[in-house]
């Protein structure tokens, strides 16, 4: 078992003012695997007056030398890729046929984007008399899901630390040890004590400390719609500036003329990635009334091919989900598609067969879909597709925006003028065109209530800095 004992503060491995400790439940065989202190806070104060006390020197301190550190921290993620997938699939349960691409080599890679970003923005520019400048926030609170643990952690901490400010995490203490071992990294590296600091703990503990200290300048945060609401309520008070990634209900638009033999498995992909848990899941197939029989076909063939099983065995595509509380969660959403009318194609609310241990749900799927069920309507977070029917493509576009979600979105068509016609139409931050490649440079984050901000890329720096004209 990995016990973590100590938090990191100013540069230091030291104990949590508390006494409390937070286990850490495997998620394919529900036992303890690892136990990380309970924060307080108390820590999450001295946590804060090290950033801030450490802030004034590192926003000082060249991009290039900002860069090259990052640069460092990135490659010793990678160096360490197999033992953190390793984690990450315990805590998560994200199969490890995936995770070391997708859990860590994401991460890794985020940090040099961050380094390229730093030496590639424009920091300054001529406006008339004027000189604007782009400056560093201050500090920053980092608040992060579990569901990309390490991931969500880097798209925070990587442009924070490029763009000058320092930084206080809280990881999910669902998923926290990969953030542990990344503050190992990043004490390896040498940046300078306060600049990254690490309060592991629980939301409305450490969270809302974290939110409502007076000495931070900014909150960042990426999980529910319901917590990001009371993020942004406490950050309110001290008027901070807040970055939130939050739920979303993407729809996936399937035209009249897309190649269905293609996009209904991509689509299913989009959807189960992750046992679904992934805010852009692909949760909605919208297809022709017409096509209805055949997608419903295709989707049940497709989804066989993820049947669930043990992340540590090799091929598996869909692990258990993260937690009791996330399956028993499921399978009510599940048992609701089935009360409020929707068809069963495949799946259903009961474990996999041989699976009664850990946190497994059967990779389902629905069709004859209203817009007004509730599996229609709110995140699931789990292996559950709703197939829903529509007549006109502009009935397609005007469902596909009828959520209070705007953060992904898909459409495929045989036209590409027409599919991007239709992206066009999407209210959400990214659509997916014919099964565009994802790219880590591309800003992600979502319109409505799936957010404000952006991260990633030169997109993801410009949240962190402030902008002064100085004029002469």
């Amino acid at each position: 078992m990995d016990v973590r004992e100590n938090i990191y503060i100013n540069g230091a491995w030291v104990p949590s003012t508390g006494t409390g400790t937070l286990e850490v439940i495997d998620s394919a065989t529900e036992e303890v695997f690892a136990t990380i202190p309970e924060g307080t806070p108390e820590d999450v104060d001295k946590a804060v007056e090290a950033a801030a006390a450490a802030f004034p020197a590192w926003a000082a301190t060249s991009r290039e030398e900002r860069a090259k550190l990052l640069t460092r921290v990135g490659e010793a993620l990678a160096a360490r890729t197999d033992e953190i997938a390793q984690v990450i699939s315990h805590e998560v349960g994200m199969p490890m046929t995936l995770s070391g691409s997708i859990q860590v080599g994401l991460p890794a890679g985020a940090f040099a984007d961050a380094a390229k970003a730093a030496e590639t923005f424009e920091w300054e520019e001529e406006i008339g008399n004027s000189l604007v400048v782009r400056e560093p926030v201050g500090v920053v609170g980092a608040i992060t899901p579990w569901n990309y643990p390490l991931y969500q952690v880097v798209l925070k901490v990587a442009p924070a630390l490029a763009a000058g400010c320092t930084v206080v995490l809280k990881p999910s203490e669902v998923a926290p040890i990969n953030a542990f071992i990344l503050a190992e990294v990043i004490d390896e590296v040498g940046l300078p004590p306060g600049v990254f600091n690490l309060v592991s703990g629980v939301g409305p503990v450490v969270g809302e400390a974290i939110a409502a200290h007076p000495k931070v300048d900014m909150v960042s945060f990426t999980g529910s719609t319901r917590a990001g609401r009371r993020v942004m309520e406490l950050a309110a008070e001290g008027i901070k500036r807040v970055s939130l990634e939050l739920g979303g209900k993407s729809a996936n638009i399937l035209l009249d003329d897309a190649d269905l033999a293609t996009a209904v498995p991509a689509g299913l992909f989009g959807c189960y990635m992750n046992s679904g848990q992934t805010c852009s899941a692909l949760t909605r197939m919208l297809v022709p009334r017409d096509k209805l029989a055949e997608v419903e076909e295709l989707a049940a063939g497709a989804a066989a091919g993820f049947a669930p099983g043990d992340p540590f065995e090799a091929g598996k595509l869909l692990g258990p989900l993260v937690s009791s509380v996330q399956r028993d969660r499921v399978r009510g959403y599940i048992n609701k598609g089935i009360e409020e009318g929707a068809k069963l194609v495949v799946g259903g609310a009961e474990a996999p067969e041989g699976l009664e241990k850990g946190f497994y749900v059967q990779p389902t799927v629905f069709s004859e879909v209203t817009p007004d069920m509730t599996i229609a309507k709110e995140e699931i977070f789990g292996p559950v597709l709703s197939i829903i029917p529509y007549d006109t493509e502009e009935e397609a576009i005007e469902i596909a925006n009828g959520t209070p979600y705007g953060l992904a979105g898909a459409v495929w068509s045989a036209d590409p003028a027409r599919a991007e016609r239709v992206a066009r139409q999407m209210r959400t931050g990214q659509v997916d065109i014919n099964g565009g490649n994802f790219n880590p440079s591309a800003p992600f984050g979502g319109y409505k209530q799936s957010g404000i901000g952006r991260e990633r890329g030169r997109y993801g720096l410009e949240e962190y800095v402030e902008t002064k004209s100085m004029q002469r």
